[in-house]
């Protein structure tokens, strides 16, 4: 079996440094937003080449609270993709607001920073890009928009951190960036934590009260917030973890390039493409296969996780119905949510475990191919 992440290796690598930093937490008695958070959110603001960051519960809870700092409410209209895990636009409806779907760019699953404008109406308080399996947006397209349109800009980066666009760290381009520290993100907690980048001090105070119940100060309230504290075992690890993060990127696009390899004389399979200047952390490896639903039977058969993300587009979902989107509104979307499949993808996979997932891939496609 070769899964599609495997975090034991990476824990029989750090484990030793990640019980010490844990042990130390359950000695100090301090065990929310203590000094390990504060420190986190330091160093993460000084990686990401932000002012500030304020650490969360969840990547859920920074794209709603960002929505919420913002003033982003009933009657707005938020333009985004709907080829995206559902928190995206959960933040969205969570606020009263209106997520208004965009479609993609076949090479990169993004939005399509070409197609934003003509989406735009009075309504429009914002665009939310997701940089997708850790695929930088088109930054430059989608800022000068928002700013020719007064636009507030928040950028999903939960599955990107580390990746970059024309040198710059996403994340860093917006009003806001919101982060994921779920344990199958690049940079994973072991239990669930999220991130807010923020460059207005304003902003993040506001952020600060909103998580922690509404005030800046105890017992002083000015408005309803939520409980979003990252706790201080959380913060521990990640603090860990850090120190990895570049170099376990790196792993990950050399990952990629090997598949690239590999696939390169198979017709069938249509790897990633990275737009030029960017740098792309591959959060997942995703190709497009012909046959894709039956090909994955065939794969997890054969003792290979590879996964689907996302098999029903966002516009499609029960959840959304409300909206009155319909199959053929996004037919970029909805072509590529029938073709893509992600492959086994985390910095320890080996060399000839890529190979053992190429090779079977290949005969998977063939054998389906005969059976046609």
């Amino acid at each position: 079996m070769i899964p599609i992440l495997d975090s034991k290796r990476q824990y029989a690598k750090i484990g030793a440094e990640v019980e010490k930093a844990v042990c130390e937490v359950l000695r100090s008695g301090s065990y929310i937003l203590g000094p390990n958070v504060k420190a986190l959110e330091s160093e993460l603001a000084k990686y990401i080449g932000c002012n500030y960051t304020v650490a969360l519960n969840s990547g859920t809870d920074a794209l709603h609270l960002a929505l919420r700092a913002l003033d982003i409410g009933k009657g707005d209209e938020v333009i985004t993709t709907a080829f995206t895990f559902v928190a995206t636009t959960e933040s969205i409806e969570i606020v009263g607001a209106t997520p208004v779907f965009c479609d993609i760019n076949p090479d990169t699953f993004n939005i399509d920073a070409d197609k934003i404008e003509s989406l735009i109406t009075p309504h429009t308080k914002a665009i939310m890009p997701v940089h997708l399996y850790g695929q930088p947006c088109e930054m430059d397209k989608i800022m000068d928009i928002a700013k020719r349109h007064n636009l507030y800009v928040i950028e999903d980066c939960c599955q990107a951190i580390g990746a970059e666009y024309k040198g710059q760290k996403v994340g860093t381009f917006g009003d806001i960036g919101c982060y994921s520290f779920y344990p199958t993100k690049n940079l994973g907690g072991m239990g669930d934590g999220g991130l807010i980048t923020v460059n207005s001090e304003n902003l993040k105070n506001r952020i600060v009260a909103l998580r922690n119940h509404g005030g800046a100060i105890r017992y002083h309230h000015d408005e309803i917030g939520v409980n979003s504290r990252l706790d201080e075992i959380q913060a521990a690890i990640l603090r860990v973890k850090l120190n990895y993060i570049d170099e376990w990127n790196k792993s990950r696009r050399e990952h990629a390039a090997t598949y690239n390899k590999l696939f390169s004389e198979c017709s069938d399979i249509v790897t990633p493409k990275e737009l030029h200047d960017t740098y792309c952390v591959y959060h997942q490896y995703t190709v497009k296969i012909p046959n894709r639903d039956n090909i994955h039977k065939m794969l997890q058969e054969a003792g290979i996780g590879a996964m689907l993300y996302y098999p029903i587009p966002l516009h499609m979902q029960k959840v959304h119905a409300h909206l009155g989107y319909k199959m053929g509104d996004l037919p970029i979307t909805e072509k590529n949510t029938e073709c893509v499949i992600s492959l086994p993808m985390f910095p320890e996979l080996t060399i000839e475990e890529q190979k053992t997932v190429a090779s079977t891939l290949i005969e998977c496609i063939e054998k389906s191919k005969a059976l046609a």
